[in-house]
């Protein structure tokens, strides 16, 4: 099991807890943020593969800020499979 705590930019949420098994999605936790959008995220990935949430999560935009919390997730995964 592998575990990561990511230090977001750009975005209302802080920090993301994420813990993976393997190529799935065990957990994740936003700290900060929109309460309600980033629980909503976190439980509609949780068992996804890695590799698929980055494919659906990455790129997108908040109110033109660049990213994102769930882009700042994507990078976070990424970020945790390439190292």
């Amino acid at each position: 099991m592998e575990q990561m705590t990511y230090k977001t930019f750009g975005t209302c949420s802080q920090f993301i807890d994420i813990e993976l098994d393997g190529e799935k999605i065990k957990n994740v936790n936003f700290i900060g943020g929109c309460h309600g959008n980033t629980q909503g995220v976190a439980a509609l990935i949780k068992g996804m593969e890695v590799k698929e949430a980055i494919k659906r999560l990455k790129g997108i935009d908040c109110k033109g800020k660049g990213t994102s919390c769930p882009d700042q997730l994507a990078i976070a995964l990424e970020k945790m499979i390439t190292e």
